[in-house]
């Protein structure tokens, strides 16, 4: 499995507050930003980092589900009821150019 394939996040907002991400696959993966699009960007820094951890403790990376799988999900439906589906790849890592 290729850790460049995309997750479907939810995107959740309440007045007053940051937009907060989460991964239906990757529980316990979060992030949060001021705007959506900040959001978006911190939640693909957030995978990534996530699973590098995994990988560094020997955890195997987990299959993304696509949207008709997600959906027999209840958990997942309850969790989207109120939620912006978008979708997030890993950020690639930055390497120095020196």
């Amino acid at each position: 499995m290729s850790t460049m394939a995309g997750y479907i996040a939810l995107v959740h907002k309440d007045e007053g507050t940051s937009y907060g991400v989460s991964f239906p696959d990757v529980p316990g993966c979060i992030s949060a930003g001021d705007t959506l699009e900040e959001a978006v960007e911190n939640a693909a820094e957030a995978l990534a980092g996530h699973f590098a951890a995994m990988r560094a403790d020997g955890e195997a990376i987990p299959e993304p589900r696509d949207y008709e799988q997600l959906r027999r999900d209840a958990e997942f439906v309850e969790d989207s009821a109120d939620a912006v589906l978008v979708m997030v790849a890993p950020a690639l890592a930055v390497e120095a150019a020196e």
